[in-house]
């Protein structure tokens, strides 16, 4: 990301900052990689270390039920019941020591507690619903189509405008989720080829500072552990912060497409890099001009990563029986394709309407209980005449 302030900050970093009063704001530096990478520094009215009150933790490991296998699954993903708790509500279906794929649909805002994952950085994916997500940084609002980028470790809140919300979370555990390096020049800009930029993504606005005491709840998981904390002082007393390390959105909808004459490979459909993972967007495009052109995918053979498509909306040309929320997932190791039919019904079409996530992990993935409970068990046979 790039350098961005909001609020009130000193001249120089480290140096005494002041309220009107005379007293002290309290400084604290925030990094998720140690001191060697992204940071931002915040300025807090209280200091952001008073614990009340520590209790039980609860386990939120994902339940894995099939650790090795080399088939075809496919997940009806609103099958996944919505609950009202958005923590409740979250439900790791697709998982690895890289990543972990959730989906979530939870009814109600977090107005009771903050939420701090510090496991893993995560990317979510607005499905259905809208509302702001609220952070010591600012708010930002969201809607359909748009991406939360949350580095680790940032406390925040999901405020929703609608009781119906359907999110695709993608969990980071081996490092942060960032635009890919081709796209970046030395200084990080993104350059002209990158298939958005920095217009395009949406960062904390409107700091709100509540200097307040408590106690207030916090929900931080770690180990795969949800551990009750309560603190003092609200998390969001920030007067400002500068740095380079912040939540922000950005919508699949910005995602400008790159097409050819023939058909392109998936790496240019790629909107994020995590660690041994990608996540790419498709969406509407114009299909491939030569004159003997399929637009239809070739068959490819996945031999070192995992293939995981989220279907968002639209009419896929290489698939049948496609439904909003559906999962597929094509093991590294045998071909996947178009489903029969298809490569001929899409010679001659000009573009295509769909709208979908991709993620591709370099590690095999593991099924959970949830998984298998929302499986569509005839997948794998769906290729046949």
């Amino acid at each position: 990301m790039h350098y961005y302030q909001l609020g009130q900050i000193p001249p120089k970093r480290h140096t005494q900052f002041r309220k009107p009063d005379g007293r002290l704001y309290h400084e604290e530096l925030f990094s998720t990689e140690g001191f060697s990478n992204l940071y931002s520094l915040l300025y807090h009215c209280h200091p952001p270390t008073q614990i009340v009150q520590v209790g039980d933790p609860y386990s939120v490991a994902p339940e894995v039920m099939e650790s090795k296998q080399l088939k075809h699954r496919s997940l009806l993903g609103f099958q996944i019941q919505p609950e009202d708790d958005y923590l409740r509500s979250r439900k790791p279906v697709l998982v690895n020591s890289d990543c972990r794929i959730i989906l979530a649909a939870p009814r109600l805002s977090t107005t009771g507690y903050f939420f701090k994952n510090a496991d893993a950085d995560e990317a979510i994916f607005i499905h259905m619903g809208s509302g702001a997500l609220l952070t010591m940084y600012g708010k930002i609002p969201f809607g359909y189509g748009d991406y939360l980028i949350i580095p680790r470790g940032t406390v925040y809140q999901l405020h929703f405008d609608t009781p119906e919300n359907r999110l695709l979370i993608i969990e980071s555990h081996g490092g942060p989720i960032v635009p890919p390096k081709r796209y970046r020049n030395a200084f990080g800009q993104l350059e002209e080829h990158a298939p958005y930029c920095e217009r395009d993504i949406r960062k904390p606005q409107d700091l709100e500072t509540h200097d307040e005491q408590g106690p207030f709840l916090f929900y931080i998981k770690k180990q795969d552990q949800i551990y009750p904390y309560t603190y003092l002082s609200h998390p969001f007393d920030l007067v400002g912060w500068d740095g380079y390390c912040y939540p922000y959105a950005f919508s699949i909808h910005n995602f400008e497409p790159i097409t050819g004459r023939i058909h392109q490979p998936p790496p240019v459909h790629q909107t994020f890099d995590g660690h041994q993972f990608v996540i790419c967007s498709f969406v509407p495009r114009l299909y491939d001009y030569h004159p003997l052109a399929i637009p239809a995918p070739y068959n490819h053979s996945n031999i070192d990563s995992d293939e995981v498509l989220y279907y968002v909306d639209g009419d896929f040309m290489s698939r049948k029986h496609v439904e909003k929320g559906m999962i597929t997932l094509h093991p590294g190791g045998i071909p996947h394709g178009p489903h029969p039919g298809t490569v001929e019904k899409s010679i001659g079409a000009k573009e295509t309407k769909e709208l979908a996530v991709m993620i591709d992990t370099f590690r095999p993935l593991q099924l959970t209980t949830h998984a298998l409970a929302i499986e569509d068990p005839n997948y794998h046979l769906s290729w046949l005449p």
